[in-house]
């Protein structure tokens, strides 16, 4: 599981880095929690969470994400921005990256502003 998480985080990057985003960094951690991707779309940090589902019979990659993890997520991109000294500087949004994986090939739903 790793291993296609991990696989489906890289094809999400550079998906994401055809529609014209640049990578910042990737799997950043604090002691909240960590974020998959930090891009930036023209003048604005974005911070990407990845959610691949083999299947929605629980729940799809979007309702996955709770209100505590949100919470960790936005705790940790504040983290981010004050070691880079952006606090303030710069627009931030938080996007979700759906994933699927069918036949190894990887297909996304890029969801801006998510939460």
């Amino acid at each position: 599981t790793t291993t296609i998480g991990a696989a489906a985080e890289l094809a999400a990057k550079q998906w994401l880095e055809k529609q014209g985003l640049k990578c910042r960094a990737q799997n950043i951690s604090s002691h909240f929690g960590e974020i998959d991707l930090i891009m930036q779309d023209q003048d604005y940090m974005v911070f990407v969470e990845v959610r691949l589902r083999n299947n929605d019979n629980y729940a799809s990659a979007l309702e996955s994400i709770t209100r505590q993890k949100q919470q960790r997520i936005k705790k940790t991109a504040m983290c981010y921005l004050q070691k880079e000294q952006l606090v303030d500087k710069i627009p931030c949004r938080f996007d979700v990256i759906a994933a699927s994986n069918e036949d190894n090939q990887f297909t996304f739903n890029w969801i801006r502003n998510a939460f």
